[in-house]
């Protein structure tokens, strides 16, 4: 197992003016790197948990000791969460592909979507993300979740995520979470959101 994160796809500063660099160094070095830190020493005496990755733990918590559980769902939780977040945030791409016309059949159109997302985003009280999801039926689901949790733990697969924990917003925004969310929507890259929701329906 790396002792390291992966790095970001791209510049630091590459979510200019949406996201900012010192938010973004932040946010990838120290905060994602702690978690990763942390799960990697919750596995540290379970040999046999340590070729599994975070996302299949994360999707069979009940095969995980009890004396790890929590800190599984809260570190390995973090590190899936972000690993994920990072690769779905480009600027200029338009939504496209078949994830395009499965949120316009679901929804009606772009912009409801948007809105019911923004609403989840909103209304999950303290710390948490919001979540595209393919669900057990193999169709699209907004969603959200407490702290580090994922969809992954309920059968879910996620497939595009916000994060709405301060870390992720106050340097820039301060108390303003719907700016953030309204901004996020510009930063969408619906190339990997397409992929993903490609590899969740098979």
């Amino acid at each position: 197992m790396s002792l390291t994160i992966p790095s970001l796809p791209y510049a630091y500063n590459a979510l200019e003016p949406y996201i900012d660099e010192e938010t973004m160094r932040i946010h990838h070095d120290k905060h994602h790197q702690a978690y990763f830190d942390k799960f990697q020493a919750a596995l540290a005496d379970h040999n046999d948990l340590k070729s599994k990755s975070a996302e299949e733990l994360l999707a069979d918590l009940t095969s995980v000791p009890e004396d790890i559980k929590t800190a599984i769902q809260n570190n390995g939780g973090g590190h899936a969460n972000h690993s994920l977040f990072w690769k779905i945030l480009k600027k200029d791409v338009k939504p496209s592909g078949e994830v395009k016309t499965a949120i316009e059949e679901q929804w009606g159109s772009l912009d409801k979507f948007q809105e019911e997302f923004t609403q989840a985003a909103l209304t999950q009280f303290g710390s948490g993300w919001a979540w595209l999801v393919v669900d057990q039926n193999k169709k699209l689901a907004i969603t959200k979740t407490a702290n580090q949790n994922s969809p992954l733990s309920t059968g879910q697969t996620p497939i595009l995520n916000l994060d709405v924990w301060e870390h992720a917003y106050y340097l820039k925004y301060q108390n303003r979470r719907a700016e953030y969310i309204e901004n996020f929507f510009q930063i969408i890259n619906w190339e990997e959101v397409n992929n993903n929701y490609l590899s969740a329906k098979k």
